[in-house]
Protein backbone atom coordinates (compact mmCIF):
# COMPACT_ATOMS: atom_id res chain seq x y z
CA UNK A 1 0.00 0.00 0.00
CA UNK A 2 2.72 2.05 0.75
CA UNK A 3 4.75 1.51 -2.31
CA UNK A 4 1.59 2.42 -4.38
CA UNK A 5 1.11 5.73 -3.12
CA UNK A 6 4.58 6.21 -3.22
CA UNK A 7 4.45 5.39 -7.07
CA UNK A 8 0.67 7.43 -7.35
CA UNK A 9 2.84 10.56 -5.69
CA UNK A 10 5.54 10.69 -8.58
CA UNK A 11 3.07 10.27 -11.29
CA UNK A 12 1.48 13.04 -9.92
CA UNK A 13 4.82 14.89 -9.29
CA UNK A 14 6.18 13.82 -12.86
CA UNK A 15 2.63 15.51 -14.57
CA UNK A 16 3.10 18.38 -12.61
CA UNK A 17 6.62 19.36 -13.86
CA UNK A 18 5.89 18.54 -17.43
CA UNK A 19 2.83 20.54 -17.18
CA UNK A 20 5.14 23.36 -15.88
CA UNK A 21 7.90 22.72 -18.28
CA UNK A 22 5.33 23.66 -21.24
CA UNK A 23 3.81 26.70 -19.88
CA UNK A 24 6.89 28.16 -17.92
CA UNK A 25 7.00 30.61 -20.90
CA UNK A 26 3.63 32.05 -20.73
CA UNK A 27 3.73 35.07 -20.07
CA UNK A 28 1.05 36.28 -16.78
CA UNK A 29 0.28 40.25 -16.53
CA UNK A 30 -1.17 42.36 -13.74
CA UNK A 31 -3.87 44.27 -16.02
CA UNK A 32 -7.60 43.48 -16.08
CA UNK A 33 -6.81 42.66 -19.82
CA UNK A 34 -3.75 42.27 -22.52
CA UNK A 35 -3.01 41.26 -25.71
CA UNK A 36 0.14 40.65 -27.74
CA UNK A 37 0.01 40.90 -31.72
CA UNK A 38 1.84 40.73 -34.56
CA UNK A 39 0.50 43.79 -36.91
CA UNK A 40 1.44 42.51 -40.51
CA UNK A 41 -0.82 39.52 -40.19
CA UNK A 42 -2.83 40.10 -37.05
CA UNK A 43 -1.74 37.01 -35.59
CA UNK A 44 -2.16 36.98 -31.29
CA UNK A 45 0.68 35.70 -29.79
CA UNK A 46 -0.56 36.14 -26.35
CA UNK A 47 -4.38 37.59 -24.59
CA UNK A 48 -6.28 37.59 -21.36
CA UNK A 49 -9.53 39.22 -21.43
CA UNK A 50 -9.02 40.29 -25.02
CA UNK A 51 -12.79 41.28 -25.46
CA UNK A 52 -13.07 42.33 -21.82
CA UNK A 53 -15.12 46.31 -22.19
CA UNK A 54 -12.73 48.60 -20.41
CA UNK A 55 -12.00 52.36 -20.36
CA UNK A 56 -8.99 53.60 -22.39
CA UNK A 57 -8.05 56.72 -21.13
CA UNK A 58 -5.36 58.50 -23.48
CA UNK A 59 -5.11 55.34 -25.71
CA UNK A 60 -7.67 57.41 -27.42
CA UNK A 61 -5.58 59.41 -28.80
CA UNK A 62 -4.16 56.75 -31.17
CA UNK A 63 -7.47 56.64 -33.17
CA UNK A 64 -7.66 60.78 -32.97
CA UNK A 65 -4.26 60.50 -34.76
CA UNK A 66 -4.90 58.36 -37.75
CA UNK A 67 -7.89 59.99 -38.33
CA UNK A 68 -5.74 63.78 -38.28
CA UNK A 69 -3.57 61.91 -40.60
CA UNK A 70 -6.30 60.20 -42.85
CA UNK A 71 -8.45 63.47 -43.41
CA UNK A 72 -6.21 66.24 -42.64
CA UNK A 73 -3.47 67.95 -44.35
CA UNK A 74 -0.58 67.95 -42.17
CA UNK A 75 0.34 71.48 -43.55
CA UNK A 76 -2.89 72.52 -42.36
CA UNK A 77 -2.95 75.81 -40.03
CA UNK A 78 -5.29 75.40 -37.62
CA UNK A 79 -6.85 78.61 -35.53
CA UNK A 80 -7.26 77.73 -32.11
CA UNK A 81 -10.92 79.17 -30.67
CA UNK A 82 -12.04 78.90 -26.85
CA UNK A 83 -13.66 75.29 -27.49
CA UNK A 84 -10.19 73.71 -27.38
CA UNK A 85 -8.82 76.19 -24.52
CA UNK A 86 -8.03 74.98 -20.84
CA UNK A 87 -9.21 71.30 -21.51
CA UNK A 88 -9.25 69.15 -17.95
CA UNK A 89 -6.05 66.91 -17.88
CA UNK A 90 -2.84 66.77 -20.16
CA UNK A 91 -1.83 69.95 -21.81
CA UNK A 92 0.16 71.97 -24.55
CA UNK A 93 -1.41 74.97 -23.25
CA UNK A 94 -3.38 76.02 -26.59
CA UNK A 95 -4.39 79.75 -26.41
CA UNK A 96 -7.48 81.49 -28.03
CA UNK A 97 -6.26 82.81 -31.39
CA UNK A 98 -3.31 80.42 -31.34
CA UNK A 99 -2.50 79.43 -35.32
CA UNK A 100 -1.11 76.00 -35.36
CA UNK A 101 0.23 73.69 -37.95
CA UNK A 102 -2.02 70.34 -37.62
CA UNK A 103 1.46 68.47 -37.63
CA UNK A 104 2.44 69.99 -34.23
CA UNK A 105 -1.16 69.58 -32.66
CA UNK A 106 -0.92 65.78 -34.04
CA UNK A 107 2.94 65.56 -32.31
CA UNK A 108 1.33 67.69 -29.08
CA UNK A 109 -1.20 64.87 -28.88
CA UNK A 110 0.58 61.60 -28.99
CA UNK A 111 4.00 62.73 -27.43
CA UNK A 112 2.20 65.25 -24.77
CA UNK A 113 -0.78 63.61 -24.79
CA UNK A 114 -2.13 67.10 -24.71
CA UNK A 115 -6.18 67.13 -24.29
CA UNK A 116 -6.55 70.50 -25.52
CA UNK A 117 -4.80 69.23 -28.68
CA UNK A 118 -7.30 66.10 -29.42
CA UNK A 119 -10.40 68.97 -28.83
CA UNK A 120 -8.48 71.21 -31.46
CA UNK A 121 -7.89 68.44 -33.85
CA UNK A 122 -12.04 67.40 -33.50
CA UNK A 123 -12.98 70.66 -34.32
CA UNK A 124 -10.30 71.15 -37.37
CA UNK A 125 -11.69 67.87 -38.88
CA UNK A 126 -15.33 67.49 -38.04
CA UNK A 127 -16.17 70.68 -36.89
CA UNK A 128 -17.12 69.61 -33.30
CA UNK A 129 -16.31 66.80 -31.06
CA UNK A 130 -19.78 65.31 -31.66
CA UNK A 131 -19.36 64.88 -34.62
CA UNK A 132 -15.30 63.77 -34.55
CA UNK A 133 -16.82 61.12 -32.23
CA UNK A 134 -18.91 59.81 -34.88
CA UNK A 135 -16.23 59.46 -37.17
CA UNK A 136 -13.78 57.71 -34.70
CA UNK A 137 -16.34 54.91 -34.47
CA UNK A 138 -17.58 54.66 -37.96
CA UNK A 139 -13.66 53.98 -38.51
CA UNK A 140 -13.26 51.80 -35.77
CA UNK A 141 -16.08 49.75 -37.28
CA UNK A 142 -14.28 49.64 -40.44
CA UNK A 143 -11.38 48.23 -38.81
CA UNK A 144 -13.42 45.73 -37.25
CA UNK A 145 -13.21 47.28 -33.56
CA UNK A 146 -16.87 46.43 -33.10
CA UNK A 147 -16.60 45.92 -29.12
CA UNK A 148 -15.53 49.78 -29.23
CA UNK A 149 -17.73 53.21 -28.64
CA UNK A 150 -16.05 56.60 -28.89
CA UNK A 151 -17.35 59.69 -26.99
CA UNK A 152 -14.64 62.01 -27.48
CA UNK A 153 -11.40 62.62 -28.80
CA UNK A 154 -9.02 62.67 -25.84
CA UNK A 155 -10.08 59.47 -23.08
CA UNK A 156 -11.67 61.89 -20.45
CA UNK A 157 -13.34 59.54 -18.45
CA UNK A 158 -17.27 58.72 -19.70
CA UNK A 159 -19.01 55.73 -19.36
CA UNK A 160 -19.92 55.25 -22.79
CA UNK A 161 -16.26 55.57 -23.54
CA UNK A 162 -14.72 52.32 -24.14
CA UNK A 163 -12.71 49.50 -25.99
CA UNK A 164 -11.26 46.18 -25.42
CA UNK A 165 -7.65 45.00 -25.49
CA UNK A 166 -8.43 42.89 -28.55
CA UNK A 167 -9.82 46.14 -30.29
CA UNK A 168 -7.20 48.96 -29.34
CA UNK A 169 -4.79 46.33 -30.85
CA UNK A 170 -6.33 45.75 -34.08
CA UNK A 171 -6.64 50.16 -34.07
CA UNK A 172 -2.93 50.30 -33.55
CA UNK A 173 -2.39 47.77 -36.20
CA UNK A 174 -3.59 50.27 -39.03
CA UNK A 175 -2.37 53.33 -37.35
CA UNK A 176 1.05 51.44 -37.22
CA UNK A 177 0.50 51.02 -40.90
CA UNK A 178 0.97 54.68 -41.69
CA UNK A 179 3.92 55.87 -42.25
CA UNK A 180 4.10 59.45 -40.65
CA UNK A 181 2.15 57.37 -37.44
CA UNK A 182 5.19 55.16 -37.47
CA UNK A 183 7.27 58.36 -37.29
CA UNK A 184 5.49 60.62 -34.78
CA UNK A 185 5.50 57.81 -32.02
CA UNK A 186 9.01 56.85 -32.52
CA UNK A 187 10.19 60.48 -31.80
CA UNK A 188 11.55 61.25 -28.30
CA UNK A 189 11.34 64.94 -29.08
CA UNK A 190 9.51 67.10 -31.33
CA UNK A 191 10.33 71.16 -31.53
CA UNK A 192 7.27 72.81 -32.95
CA UNK A 193 7.14 75.94 -34.90
CA UNK A 194 5.43 77.72 -32.20
CA UNK A 195 6.06 80.93 -30.07
CA UNK A 196 6.05 79.25 -26.97
CA UNK A 197 5.81 75.57 -25.22
CA UNK A 198 7.22 74.37 -28.27
CA UNK A 199 8.91 71.24 -26.83
CA UNK A 200 7.59 68.40 -26.84
CA UNK A 201 9.15 65.75 -24.65
CA UNK A 202 7.69 62.11 -25.58
CA UNK A 203 6.34 60.60 -21.94
CA UNK A 204 6.10 57.08 -23.56
CA UNK A 205 8.93 55.13 -21.94
CA UNK A 206 9.25 52.67 -23.96
CA UNK A 207 11.15 54.31 -26.51
CA UNK A 208 13.88 54.21 -24.08
CA UNK A 209 13.67 51.63 -21.53
CA UNK A 210 13.08 48.53 -23.66
CA UNK A 211 15.69 48.05 -26.48
CA UNK A 212 13.43 47.41 -29.57
CA UNK A 213 10.77 49.77 -28.38
CA UNK A 214 9.23 52.20 -31.47
CA UNK A 215 5.90 53.12 -29.95
CA UNK A 216 2.91 53.87 -29.22
CA UNK A 217 1.07 55.45 -26.83
CA UNK A 218 0.31 56.05 -22.66
CA UNK A 219 -2.58 56.81 -20.42
CA UNK A 220 -4.29 57.28 -17.47
CA UNK A 221 -7.47 58.44 -15.73
CA UNK A 222 -8.65 57.29 -12.36
CA UNK A 223 -11.70 55.10 -13.77
CA UNK A 224 -8.99 53.47 -16.44
CA UNK A 225 -6.12 52.98 -14.57
CA UNK A 226 -2.66 52.55 -16.42
CA UNK A 227 -3.14 51.69 -20.03
CA UNK A 228 -0.39 51.45 -22.52
CA UNK A 229 -0.37 50.56 -26.09
CA UNK A 230 3.40 50.00 -26.80
CA UNK A 231 5.31 48.84 -29.84
CA UNK A 232 8.83 47.22 -30.59
CA UNK A 233 10.60 45.73 -33.49
CA UNK A 234 12.83 43.20 -34.26
CA UNK A 235 14.19 41.21 -37.48
CA UNK A 236 11.57 43.22 -39.16
CA UNK A 237 8.72 41.74 -37.19
CA UNK A 238 6.59 44.20 -35.18
CA UNK A 239 4.70 43.30 -32.15
CA UNK A 240 2.30 45.27 -30.48
CA UNK A 241 1.66 44.96 -26.51
CA UNK A 242 -2.09 46.13 -24.99
CA UNK A 243 -2.91 46.41 -21.22
CA UNK A 244 -5.78 48.17 -19.58
CA UNK A 245 -5.99 48.94 -16.06
CA UNK A 246 -2.84 47.52 -15.34
CA UNK A 247 -0.51 49.09 -12.36
CA UNK A 248 2.66 47.52 -13.73
CA UNK A 249 2.23 48.78 -17.24
CA UNK A 250 5.43 48.99 -18.68
CA UNK A 251 7.13 46.04 -17.09
CA UNK A 252 4.16 44.20 -18.54
CA UNK A 253 4.48 44.99 -21.58
CA UNK A 254 7.79 44.42 -21.96
CA UNK A 255 7.21 41.01 -20.49
CA UNK A 256 5.03 40.20 -23.35
CA UNK A 257 7.68 41.11 -25.79
CA UNK A 258 10.40 39.32 -24.19
CA UNK A 259 7.64 36.15 -24.45
CA UNK A 260 7.18 37.24 -28.57
CA UNK A 261 10.47 37.61 -29.55
CA UNK A 262 12.06 34.79 -27.67
CA UNK A 263 9.13 32.39 -28.81
CA UNK A 264 8.41 33.30 -32.36
CA UNK A 265 10.48 33.80 -35.40
CA UNK A 266 9.90 35.91 -38.82
CA UNK A 267 8.73 33.82 -41.40
CA UNK A 268 8.09 35.94 -45.13
CA UNK A 269 5.27 34.15 -46.15
CA UNK A 270 5.53 36.21 -49.25
CA UNK A 271 6.99 39.91 -50.10
CA UNK A 272 5.58 43.00 -51.25
CA UNK A 273 4.41 43.04 -54.86
CA UNK A 274 5.05 39.51 -55.46
CA UNK A 275 3.67 37.54 -58.53
CA UNK A 276 1.22 35.40 -57.82
CA UNK A 277 -0.57 34.15 -61.06
CA UNK A 278 -1.91 35.10 -64.03
CA UNK A 279 -5.96 35.56 -64.74
CA UNK A 280 -7.88 35.03 -67.98
CA UNK A 281 -9.36 38.83 -69.33
CA UNK A 282 -12.77 38.75 -71.17
CA UNK A 283 -13.51 41.44 -73.54
CA UNK A 284 -9.74 42.95 -73.13
CA UNK A 285 -6.83 44.16 -75.96
CA UNK A 286 -5.15 41.49 -73.74
CA UNK A 287 -5.90 38.24 -73.28
CA UNK A 288 -3.96 38.11 -69.56
CA UNK A 289 -3.12 40.38 -66.03
CA UNK A 290 -1.11 39.32 -63.58
CA UNK A 291 -2.19 39.77 -60.14
CA UNK A 292 0.30 40.81 -57.06
CA UNK A 293 0.48 40.77 -53.42
CA UNK A 294 -1.09 43.90 -51.90
CA UNK A 295 2.18 43.91 -49.10
CA UNK A 296 4.34 41.94 -47.75
CA UNK A 297 3.63 39.13 -44.94
CA UNK A 298 5.91 38.26 -42.17
CA UNK A 299 3.99 35.84 -40.35
CA UNK A 300 5.45 35.02 -36.30
CA UNK A 301 5.49 31.44 -36.46
CA UNK A 302 7.49 29.05 -33.69
CA UNK A 303 10.16 26.70 -35.06
CA UNK A 304 7.68 23.29 -34.95
CA UNK A 305 4.62 25.16 -37.29
CA UNK A 306 7.28 26.51 -39.90
CA UNK A 307 6.62 23.63 -41.96
CA UNK A 308 3.11 23.73 -41.21
CA UNK A 309 1.30 26.99 -42.86
CA UNK A 310 -0.71 26.37 -46.03
CA UNK A 311 -0.93 29.14 -48.83
CA UNK A 312 -4.46 29.31 -50.59
CA UNK A 313 -5.05 31.99 -53.61
CA UNK A 314 -8.82 32.46 -54.00
CA UNK A 315 -8.93 34.49 -57.63
CA UNK A 316 -11.61 34.19 -60.16
CA UNK A 317 -10.17 31.83 -63.39
CA UNK A 318 -11.26 35.30 -65.53
CA UNK A 319 -12.26 38.53 -65.11
CA UNK A 320 -13.74 41.22 -67.34
CA UNK A 321 -12.35 44.32 -68.98
CA UNK A 322 -11.81 46.97 -68.71
CA UNK A 323 -9.55 46.48 -65.74
CA UNK A 324 -7.21 49.16 -63.51
CA UNK A 325 -4.08 48.67 -62.13
CA UNK A 326 -4.15 48.09 -58.08
CA UNK A 327 -7.73 47.12 -58.44
CA UNK A 328 -8.70 44.17 -56.24
CA UNK A 329 -8.84 40.88 -57.91
CA UNK A 330 -8.73 37.83 -55.21
CA UNK A 331 -7.28 36.95 -51.54
CA UNK A 332 -4.78 35.09 -50.55
CA UNK A 333 -5.34 33.35 -47.52
CA UNK A 334 -2.93 31.75 -45.00
CA UNK A 335 -3.62 28.73 -43.14
CA UNK A 336 -1.68 27.55 -40.28
CA UNK A 337 -2.75 23.59 -38.96
CA UNK A 338 -6.55 24.60 -40.60
CA UNK A 339 -7.09 27.67 -38.77
CA UNK A 340 -7.17 30.65 -41.06
CA UNK A 341 -4.26 33.11 -39.60
CA UNK A 342 -4.57 35.96 -41.98
CA UNK A 343 -5.29 37.77 -45.37
CA UNK A 344 -4.25 40.17 -47.93
CA UNK A 345 -5.84 41.38 -51.07
CA UNK A 346 -4.16 40.77 -54.76
CA UNK A 347 -3.92 43.44 -56.90
CA UNK A 348 -3.82 43.45 -60.89
CA UNK A 349 -0.37 44.46 -61.59
CA UNK A 350 -1.22 46.52 -65.03
CA UNK A 351 -4.22 48.35 -66.64
CA UNK A 352 -5.94 46.37 -69.52
CA UNK A 353 -8.64 48.27 -71.62
CA UNK A 354 -11.60 47.07 -73.33
CA UNK A 355 -11.61 46.15 -76.88
CA UNK A 356 -13.54 49.00 -79.07
CA UNK A 357 -15.33 47.79 -81.90
CA UNK A 358 -12.72 48.09 -84.27
CA UNK A 359 -10.57 45.53 -81.72
CA UNK A 360 -13.57 43.21 -82.49
CA UNK A 361 -13.56 42.96 -86.10
CA UNK A 362 -10.18 42.91 -86.40
CA UNK A 363 -9.98 39.81 -84.23
CA UNK A 364 -12.56 38.03 -86.25
CA UNK A 365 -11.22 38.57 -89.14
CA UNK A 366 -7.69 37.11 -87.91
CA UNK A 367 -10.04 34.49 -86.67
CA UNK A 368 -11.29 33.43 -89.84
CA UNK A 369 -7.62 33.31 -91.82
CA UNK A 370 -6.18 31.76 -88.94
Amino acid sequence: MYKMKRLIFFIILIVLMSTNFCFADTPSINGQSGILMERDSGRILYSHNLNKKLPMASTTKIMTALLALEKGNLDDKVKISNKSVGVEGSSIYLYNGEIIKLEDLIYGLMLRSGNDAAVAIANHISGSVEEFANLMNKRAKEIGAINTNFTNPHGLHNNNHYTTAYDLALITRVALKNKKFREIVSENLWVSQRNQNQYFYNKNKTLSQYKYGDGVKIGYTTKAGRCLVASATKDKMQLIAVVLNDYNWFNDCYKLFDYGFNNYDSLVVYDNNQFIKNVNVVNGKESKVSIVTESNLILPVRQEEKNKIKIFIDAPKEIEAPINKGERIGKVKVYLEGELITTSDLLANKNVKEKQLLDKVIGYVLNIFN
